[in-house]
C-alpha cells in the first residue's frame, strides 16, 4: 500500500504528434500506468476533423497548432510542446517517436527530470524519410544527437531494439503492441453494430481486411491491382498521407464496387468490424528498415478478431508465426505474390480453418494483459 501511494506521486508525461481518439497503443499504455497508480498525462494536437475527447482515465491535452502538417507543423507544435512541458510538473516525460524528443530532451534536462523513450519504429527508416535525402539528414541528426541520450527506453519488437543497440549503445526493453485479450462474449456482443458500417456496401460473402495508416510504403500500389483477380472484396480502414492517391488507384482499376474506403474509424468500432473480416492484410514495402524490421499493431489485432491474415515474411512477422502459424506469408509484396496468398486462402477452407483456430490459441500468450506486466517493471526500474 505504502509503494502504490509513492507511486501516486508520480506524474508522468507522454507526447505525441497525432489525434488522441484514435492511438490505441497509447491510450493502452496510459491507461495501464494509471492503474499502477502513476498520474499520467497524454499531449497531441488538434485537427479541424477532431472529435471530442473522450473520458479516459488518464489526463488528455491537444496543442493548437496553426500548421497542420509538413516542416512548419513541426517547428511550430515542437516549441508550443516545449513550454508546455515547462510549466507543467512531471517525474518523467516519455517521447514517443522521434518527432517529439527534442522538447522531451531540452525540458527533462533543464528540470531534471527522468526521461524515456518509445521507439514504435525505426523513424528515420520510414519511406517519407528515407527516400528523401535533405529529411533524412535531418531527422537522423536529430536521432543522433538524442537517442545516446535517452539510456532508458522501450520499443515493440526485437529487431528494432537490437538496431538501436548497434547504433547507439543503448539497451531498450521490448514491448510489444497487442490487445487486450476479450472473452467470446465480449466479441460477440457488439459484433451487430459493426454491421452498420458495411451495410449495402458489401456484395461478396467474404472480404479481405486492411485497417492502420493508408501511408507511402503500405504497398496499396500493388495490393488495389490484386483486387481485380479474386473474387472477394476489401474494405480499407484508415487514413494518412496516400489516402487520395489509394482512391485514385481504385479509380484507374474500376475497382469501385470491389474496393471500399471507410476512412478513420473510432476504436471501438474497428473492434467490432475486424472479427466480420474474412481475413486480414499486413504489407510493407522492402524500402527501408523501419518496414522491414516492423511489427505493426494490425498484425496483432487481426489475431484477436481471430482471422487469418496474408502477411510479408519480415524476421519479426516470421518469428511469431513460426511459433504459432496464424498467417499465409508471401515473399515479397509484388501482384502476383498477394493474389497467391488470397487464393491460397479462398481455395483452401481446411488451411484457412486451421490458421483461424490458431489465432485463439496465440491470443492467450499475445495479448496486454502479458505486455503490461513488463511495462510495469519497465517504469518501476526508471522510478528505482
Amino acid at each position: 500500500m505504502k509503494f502504490a501511494q509513492n507511486r501516486s506521486l508520480r506524474k508522468i508525461i507522454c507526447t505525441v504528434t497525432n489525434d488522441l481518439t484514435y492511438d490505441q497503443r497509447m491510450i493502452r499504455i496510459c491507461t495501464s500506468l494509471t492503474q499502477e497508480g502513476y498520474q499520467v498525462s497524454l499531449v497531441g494536437f488538434s485537427l479541424k476533423k477532431s472529435l471530442p475527447i473522450k473520458n479516459q482515465p488518464f489526463t488528455q491535452k491537444r496543442l493548437f497548432c496553426f500548421f497542420k502538417k509538413g516542416p512548419l507543423f513541426y517547428i511550430e507544435y515542437n516549441i508550443r510542446l516545449f513550454f508546455y512541458l515547462w510549466i507543467k510538473q512531471a517525474d518523467c516525460l516519455c517521447a514517443i517517436d522521434l518527432d517529439t524528443i527534442l522538447p522531451v530532451l531540452l525540458v527533462s534536462k533543464l528540470k531534471k527530470t527522468k526521461r524515456v523513450y518509445d521507439a514504435h519504429e525505426l523513424f528515420c527508416e520510414m519511406k517519407e524519410i528515407v527516400t528523401r535525402h535533405s529529411r533524412y539528414k535531418f531527422w537522423k541528426r536529430i536521432e543522433q544527437l538524442a537517442v545516446p541520450q535517452f539510456p532508458k527506453g522501450y520499443t515493440v519488437c526485437t529487431p528494432i531494439a537490437e538496431e538501436f543497440k548497434r547504433i547507439y549503445g543503448v539497451n531498450y526493453e521490448v514491448i510489444r503492441n497487442v490487445p487486450f485479450l476479450k472473452s467470446n462474449e465480449q466479441h460477440q456482443a457488439t459484433i451487430p453494430d459493426a454491421q452498420k458500417v458495411l451495410r449495402d456496401r458489401l456484395q461478396e460473402s467474404r472480404h479481405f481486411i486492411y485497417q492502420g495508416a493508408v501511408n507511402q510504403g503500405r504497398s496499396f500500389e500493388t495490393l488495389i491491382p490484386a483486387m481485380k483477380n479474386t473474387s472477394a472484396q476489401m474494405i480499407i480502414v484508415g487514413d494518412g498521407n496516400y489516402f487520395e492517391q489509394t482512391k485514385a488507384l481504385i479509380a484507374k482499376h474500376k475497382l469501385e464496387q470491389k474496393v471500399i474506403l471507410t476512412g478513420k474509424l473510432q476504436p471501438e468500432v474497428l473492434h467490432q468490424l475486424s472479427p466480420l473480416a474474412f481475413a486480414g492484410l499486413t504489407l510493407f514495402e522492402n524500402n527501408g528498415l523501419s518496414n522491414y524490421y516492423s511489427l505493426a499493431n494490425r498484425f496483432f489485432d487481426y489475431i484477436h478478431a481471430g482471422i487469418p491474415q496474408i502477411c510479408v515474411n519480415y524476421p519479426a512477422y516470421q518469428a511469431i508465426n513460426a511459433q504459432y502459424d496464424i498467417a499465409i506469408m508471401i515473399e515479397d509484396t509484388n501482384t502476383n505474390s498477394i493474389v497467391e496468398g488470397m487464393q491460397e486462402l479462398l481455395s483452401n477452407p481446411e488451411r484457412y480453418q486451421q490458421l483461424k483456430s490458431n489465432c485463439l490459441i496465440a491470443q492467450q500468450s499475445l495479448n496486454w494483459q502479458v505486455e503490461q506486466k513488463k511495462l510495469s517493471q519497465f517504469y518501476a526500474s526508471v522510478f528505482g
